[in-house]
């Protein structure tokens, strides 16, 4: 496993485009969340609340208020709804970007449409943004009657694949997908490793 990470490492600083993918996202089959989520992402899920409203608060403060108070349900913490799974499919999405980590980021990016899918994958779920210039990819399971649990790791620019959730600490991600809507679910992804607080992720059915 080391052996793979570290081939993975050196084709990115080669500027080689292909990233070397293990056979699966994750080390272990299983079917419960707990039983491979990392300490760190651990806690980023369980200060997730705390998270998006100093994420809000942050972006409201940089005179963002009119684009958050725009999007609705999708930027208030407490919007997810009872329901089923979200389905199998291909979903039209974007990425809106809050509370920026250091000096000279901004506060608050939306980024326009995407292209996502989610798939069968061993009795569960795997999710993946297609395009855009970071991609996020990976399985969600079964959580509690109101979100699911999102564990998978982050592709970058032109790489064909991503790193085995756990493998790269800086790669990984974790978040609840949440339905907040008839026809609309957000993933939340508190604590991002790169340039903001929340990351949120809106997905749609796309059209036929």
């Amino acid at each position: 496993m080391r052996a793979a990470f570290l081939i993975s490492l050196a084709m990115i600083s080669s500027g080689c485009t292909l990233v070397q993918q293990p056979t699966r996202m994750l080390a272990e089959n299983t079917h419960d969340w707990r039983e491979v989520i990392k300490a760190p992402d651990r806690e980023r899920l369980r200060d997730w609340r705390k998270t998006f409203v100093a994420a809000v608060a942050a972006a409201r403060k940089a005179g963002h208020s009119a684009d958050i108070d725009r999007e609705g349900v999708l930027l208030e913490p407490d919007a997810a709804l009872a329901g089923p799974a979200i389905p199998i499919g291909a979903y039209r999405c974007r990425v809106i970007k809050l509370g920026a980590q250091g000096t000279g980021l901004l506060d608050y990016v939306a980024y326009p449409g995407f292209t996502c899918r989610v798939s069968p994958q061993g009795g569960l779920q795997l999710l993946r943004k297609l395009t855009g210039s970071q991609r996020e990819v990976g399985i969600v399971f079964p959580g509690d009657p109101i979100r699911e649990v999102f564990l998978g790791t982050l592709v970058l620019g032109d790489e064909h694949g991503g790193l085995q959730y756990g493998l790269d600490q800086q790669r990984d991600i974790a978040g609840y997908l949440e339905r907040i809507g008839p026809q609309r679910w957000r993933l939340v992804m508190p604590k991002p490793h790169f340039e903001s607080q929340l990351d949120v992720l809106e997905l749609i059915p796309a059209e036929g």
